[in-house]
C-alpha cells in the first residue's frame, strides 16, 4: 500500500466493489462530471472496466483509497493514460459523497504523484477536470500542479458542454510532502 497522511492506496478489494458501484458509479451526475464516457448502468457482478481491475493493462493504474486511521474505504484513485515512451500520465480520482471535504483529495494527489514521478519513472503527470471542480482544482494546485489552459466546451455532462482545465506536474517542480 502506498500511503500518505491520511490516505492509503492500495489494490481494489473485492468487497470495495458494491460500494464503489453504490456511491459512485450509480449516482449518474457525479459520475457523468468523473468520466468522460457516457453513464449507463453498472450491474452487480459486471467486469465493466470503471470498476474491475485488469492486471494485463499496462496503461491504467486503478487504486482503491482508505483511510489509515482504520482502513475504511473513502474512494477511488486512478492513473491513466500512462505512456511509457514519453513517460506522461494522467491521474484522477474520486471521493465518496461522507469522505469529501476532508482534505483526502489533496492527500491522494499528493500519494498519485509519489507513484508517478518515485515508483514508475515518469517526468510529467496531468490532470483534466471540469472547470467549477473547486476541490480538484484546490487538491492539484496545492500539490504544484499548473493550469497549463482551459479546453473550451470539451466535456458533454448532463446535456451542455462545459469547459475542462488542464494542469500539468513535471518530475523536476515536484516537491514531496515530508511527512509523506
Amino acid at each position: 500500500m502506498l500511503t500518505g497522511s491520511t490516505v492509503g492506496l492500495r489494490a481494489r478489494h473485492e468487497e470495495d466493489f458494491p460500494v464503489l458501484r453504490a456511491e459512485l458509479y450509480n449516482d449518474v451526475v457525479r459520475s457523468s462530471r468523473a468520466d468522460s464516457r457516457p453513464w449507463r448502468p453498472v450491474a452487480p457482478g459486471s467486469t465493466d472496466s470503471r470498476l474491475t481491475v485488469d492486471d494485463e493493462d499496462e496503461e491504467s493504474v486503478k487504486f482503491s483509497v482508505v483511510e489509515l486511521a482504520g482502513g475504511t474505504l473513502v474512494g477511488s484513485a486512478v492513473l491513466w493514460g500512462i505512456d511509457n515512451h514519453n513517460r506522461g500520465a494522467h491521474l484522477g480520482l474520486s471521493l465518496l459523497p461522507a469522505s469529501r471535504g476532508k482534505g483526502y483529495g489533496t492527500d491522494v494527489v499528493a500519494v498519485l504523484c509519489h507513484y508517478g514521478f518515485v515508483v514508475r519513472g515518469l517526468r510529467r503527470l496531468q490532470i483534466e477536470t471540469l472547470s467549477d471542480n473547486t476541490a480538484m482544482l484546490r487538491a492539484a494546485e496545492r500539490n504544484g500542479f499548473v493550469r497549463e489552459g482551459v479546453l473550451r466546451s470539451s466535456a458533454w455532462v448532463m446535456g451542455e458542454f462545459l469547459d475542462e482545465v488542464l494542469l500539468g506536474l513535471l518530475a523536476r517542480e515536484w516537491r514531496p510532502d515530508p511527512k509523506a
